[in-house]
């Protein structure tokens, strides 16, 4: 009977996967199997996280295809404005038209097309099945049949954080509405310290297996501690939403700046900024190895200490951790696995295995940002994730002709988005950084004295 016990918790926390088998063609038999969250770009490039064979065979599958959207037992598909388009069961769910070009299909913007277990996709000559294989006790509930005390005591017993979090604190006034939910000022009642309280509204039904992998995550981010990241206080899982406590940054975020000052930042005033969100980065990146996967201005936010302006990392993984734990629901995609005008080309091929240096790409695209209010990639009327997969940021000086060549020279070689970013670490950007910023001060200086180079 213990044996029984054990083997039926285990199967409880074992999440659901997606098996995709290549049914018809030269790779026939052939299996992906993904059990978490994950974007996948299926086509003929070298870097497509299914890559189909670049031969006549397959001469009619473009070189990238079409993109999967997977969060167990979820999956999408979306066609990229392919030459011969994606059949979902027989069915064309996206293509070019014939007089059209690869770079007007790439302007296409297709719908996602929810996939079933049993479906067949069809690309070329090419036929992948879906499989949704869920989670055997779910079966077994649905059978009828009780489940052992023993089991009902571990579910019911899960931590969920402080249970009186909501009666410690008295709310003053809201703050912004997002996607998972609201964000509020609130004053705690004993201490009267103000913080934000964010609150995260699950859109499908809570699997006890993803309340525990939030519940982790949250954990391993409350143990962030740097005067340059958001501190989360306190958290708890109460009437069906996650309830945050976060450190309360009283001046917004950099966007809410731009927004008052209606242009872009100094080099100064947004090096500043960079040089402190770096440390941040360096701190979680080599204490706990925590990618963020989500920077941009909108997630740095300030705070005055002392008469100094403090810039501080916010958001740190939360909302990526909410969408993994696939408690958000299928979202579209680009909304939750991070901002495409501030994502590499790495990130969207390598969503599941984040290293540091997608932060660090995403740091140089705000800094990018704040100094020309512009983006990296122009991606407005394309089909973004296409874009990011074939084009190359825009160099910062056809966006600003005036800023100094070194700092300029810098960025671009941040922004580099090929396989191997050239920044590996928040700390050698920092130093290059400083470097860059030390000679634009130095040739501005000589400049203004007139002496010649």
């Amino acid at each position: 009977m213990i044996e029984q016990v054990v083997l039926q918790q285990q199967l409880l926390f074992m999440p659901d996967k997606i098996i995709l088998t290549i049914a018809q063609g030269k790779l026939k038999g052939k299996q992906f199997v993904f059990d978490d969250r994950t974007i996948c770009i299926v086509g003929r490039a070298k870097n497509c996280n299914i890559q189909i064979p670049d031969d006549k065979y397959h001469s009619t599958v473009s070189r990238y295809h079409c993109l999967l959207d997977i969060n167990p037992p979820d999956i999408r598909i979306r066609d990229f404005g392919s030459r011969n388009g994606t059949k979902v069961n027989g069915k064309c769910i996206g293509r070019r038209k014939s007089h059209q070009t690869p770079s007007e299909g790439a302007k296409l913007n297709f719908a996602e097309y929810d996939l079933q277990d049993g479906d067949v996709i069809e690309l070329g000559k090419t036929k992948f099945k879906v499989n949704v294989e869920t989670v055997l006790i779910e079966a077994f509930i649905l059978n009828g049949e009780k489940l052992p005390n023993k089991l009902l005591s571990a579910i019911k017993n899960q931590t969920d954080g402080n249970p009186n979090l909501i009666e410690d604190y008295t709310k003053i006034k809201d703050l912004g509405v997002g996607g998972f939910g609201e964000v509020y000022l609130a004053r705690h009642n004993q201490t009267g310290k103000l913080v934000a309280i964010k609150t995260l509204l699950p859109q499908v039904a809570v699997k006890p297996y993803m309340k525990e992998m939030f519940i982790r995550e949250v954990k391993n981010t409350r143990m962030l501690d740097h005067p340059n990241l958001v501190h989360l206080k306190d958290f708890c899982f109460s009437d069906d939403a996650f309830f945050l406590v976060m450190e309360y940054c009283n001046c917004g975020s950099v966007s809410d700046l731009i927004k008052v000052k209606k242009s872009k930042l100094t080099i100064e005033e947004a090096t500043n900024i960079i040089f402190q969100v770096l440390d941040g980065l360096h701190y979680a990146h080599t204490k706990l190895g925590l990618v963020h996967r989500d920077i941009k201005p909108a997630n740095i936010f300030l705070t005055i200490d002392d008469g100094r302006l403090i810039a501080k990392l916010g958001d740190y993984g939360l909302a990526k951790n909410f969408d993994l734990a696939g408690l958000s629901g299928q979202t579209m995609t680009g909304k939750a696995m991070g901002t495409p005008s501030f994502m590499s080309r790495k990130q969207v091929l390598n969503f599941k295995y984040a290293k540091p240096d997608i932060d660090v790409w995403a740091v140089a695209a705000s800094l990018y940002f704040m100094l020309t209010l512009k983006y990296p990639r122009d991606l407005v009327g394309v089909e973004s994730m296409l874009a990011i997969l074939k084009t190359q940021p825009i160099p910062i000086q056809e966006r600003d002709a005036s800023l100094p060549y070194t700092l300029a020279s810098l960025i671009n070689l941040a922004l580099q988005d090929d396989s191997q970013l050239n920044f590996q670490s928040a700390e050698d950007f920092k130093q290059a950084l400083r470097q860059a910023v030390q000679d634009a001060t130095h040739t501005t200086r000589n400049v203004i004295n007139g002496q010649s180079f």
